[in-house]
């Protein structure tokens, strides 16, 4: 038996000093509960938060609960049981781990402000919700106090003391309860300071990014009736939220039309975050896309903000989506469905405003009919589709888009704009362009780069003219379809795999880098790699 002058409350001063350092909120919970815990005076603490209503489903109290939209939830917890060595009383998961507000004794304190002081329990009060257990580890006082800070009530502190509580030690209580109501909402406002600053760093990485890749395919420069149709899809969908799936062959441009989309829309202010799906390796997909939190998994080392809650409220631009594995699309298409995810590690839903702008160079709708692609995420992503057309199939616009490109480049080198002379253009309208505008631009910074005396030289693959294609197919590649023929899925992937091969066999091997095949087919990197793998191609041969 404890002797009635036991201390409640031992160095409630240096408590209150150290509650003042602490800037995260878990660290001052855990600091409060283990610091009254501490005392042998003291049975069990307990400090319960208002948050968003979480778990109703299970919740014991939800036939007493009158709203589901915010409740007390179990922060910190911690005590030691005179009766059993083995119950863990720091655990925030069992039967309390919820209270309505307004419903039992802790919810009537959040609801009202006002606390409940129990100095001395004589026999067994009616409100007690397991007076046995309150007999039988000796509880002799109560104090429930609301965490109150600047007139809002932030949750609700309880101590259950095997002494009576005296006045002096309420008045501890009163004054602790008050600095950790302070400390709560401080280490709340830090913890929302660092979140917004490292969501800031990253919105700024991003924003250097998209200053570096500016111009990365020029501006949308030419005059054909192809570019001026998805002129006028840019125009008709870009003041709305609808999805939209751009579609094209690589290096036509996908970006560049997500970036007008945005641009043009009322989320303009607000981030466009790209995101290359194909580039994300398989275990961190969902990280990437929904953050997590520290301590989720091995090198969680803190909280990370996932690309949509990034995008919330902007643009998110997933490129090459086909390249999401069929397994992990279920979890995309609801967060596309229902604008709520929860990051890894953490029971929280959140809600988010993203406007998606998917784009792949792939037939998505065989995807999906070959049951390599889901269906359903497919339809959910082609509410408003817009195609790039090849180079190739808009050659008109070359001559105004190697000039365009051409004075960037001047610009860059610090050198005088070249003429572009008739030949020269020539040159670039017999070239069929497999890479598109991302090899076009390439080919156009070589040749400024080796010019002398302000003459242009193309270094262009003759394989890849009209005149020079039938005479460079290697046997047994297949052949590119006559007139109204149409090849197959099949044949177009080995299509591919053949022209991927001839590459590799080019550049001995080499992926990326200077002279690496995914410069010479206009590729990125990263793409190439994911198609060398999901084509089956062995690069050592």
């Amino acid at each position: 038996m404890l002797e009635e002058k036991s201390p409640l409350i031992r160095e409630p001063k240096r408590l209150l000093l150290e509650m003042a350092q602490r800037l995260n909120v878990d660290d001052a919970l855990k600091l409060i509960v283990d610091h009254l815990a501490a005392s042998p005076a003291v049975a069990l603490v307990r400090i319960w938060l208002i948050r968003p209503g979480a778990g109703c489903e299970t919740c014991p109290l939800r036939r007493e609960c009158p709203d589901q939209t915010r409740c007390l939830h179990l922060a910190a917890s911690a005590g030691t049981s005179s009766v059993d060595a083995q119950c863990d009383l720091t655990r925030t998961d069992g039967a309390f781990r919820r209270f309505p507000i307004g419903v039992r004794k802790v919810g009537r304190i959040a609801a009202t402000g006002e606390a409940l002081e129990v100095g001395n329990l004589s026999g067994r009060p009616d409100w007690l919700v397991h007076p046995d257990w309150a007999q039988a580890e000796g509880i002799r006082g109560f104090g429930g106090q609301p965490l109150v800070h600047r007139g809002q009530v932030l949750g609700v502190l309880a101590v259950f003391s095997r002494t009576t509580i005296n006045q002096e030690d309420l008045e501890w209580l009163r004054t602790i309860t008050n600095h950790a109501a302070a400390s709560i909402a401080n280490a709340s406002a830090w913890e929302e300071i660092e979140t917004l600053r490292r969501r800031l760093e990253m919105e700024n990485d991003y924003l250097q990014e998209e200053v570096r890749s500016r111009n990365a395919f020029g501006d949308m420069v030419g005059n054909s009736a192809a570019l001026r149709k998805v002129a006028e899809q840019i125009e008709l969908v870009a003041p709305t939220d609808s999805t939209i799936l751009v579609t094209g062959e690589s290096g036509t441009g996908k970006e560049l039309v997500a970036r007008e989309i945005h641009r043009h829309s009322a989320r303009r202010d607000r981030p466009l975050i790209k995101v290359n799906c194909a580039a994300i390796p398989r275990e961190l997909y969902d990280s990437e896309f929904f953050g997590h939190t520290k301590g989720s998994f091995t090198g969680a080392l803190r909280d990370r903000v996932g690309r949509f809650e990034l995008a919330d409220g902007g643009t998110l631009f997933l490129d090459e989506i086909g390249e999401i594995p069929l397994d992990l699309q279920s979890k995309l298409l609801r967060v596309l469905q229902e604008g709520e995810l929860e990051r890894v590690g953490e029971e929280q839903t959140r809600r988010v405003d993203v406007r998606i702008i998917a784009a792949t160079n792939r037939d998505l709708k065989a995807e999906s009919e070959a049951k390599r692609f889901r269906g359903d995420l497919y339809y959910r992503l082609s509410v408003f589709p817009i195609e790039l057309p090849p180079l190739r199939q808009r050659k008109e616009d070359i001559p105004l888009l190697a000039e365009h490109i051409l004075s960037q480049h001047a610009r860059k080198l610090g050198r005088e704009m070249p003429r572009l002379t008739k030949a020269n253009v020539h040159d670039l309208e017999r070239y069929d362009w497999p890479g598109n505008i991302r090899e076009f631009q390439h080919v156009l910074e070589r040749a400024m780069i080796t010019s002398k005396a302000g003459r242009l030289r193309f270094q262009l693959d003759p394989t890849a003219t009209p005149s020079h294609r039938s005479a460079s197919r290697p046997p047994g590649a297949m052949r590119p379809s006559d007139g109204d023929d149409v090849m197959t899925v099949g044949q177009m992937r080995e299509l591919e795999a053949a022209n991927i091969r001839r590459a590799l066999m080019r550049t001995h091997g080499k992926v990326s880098g200077v002279g690496g095949a995914a410069e010479l087919l206009g590729m990125k990197p990263t793409t190439l790699a994911s198609r060398i793998k999901s084509l089956g191609i062995d690069v050592r041969r």
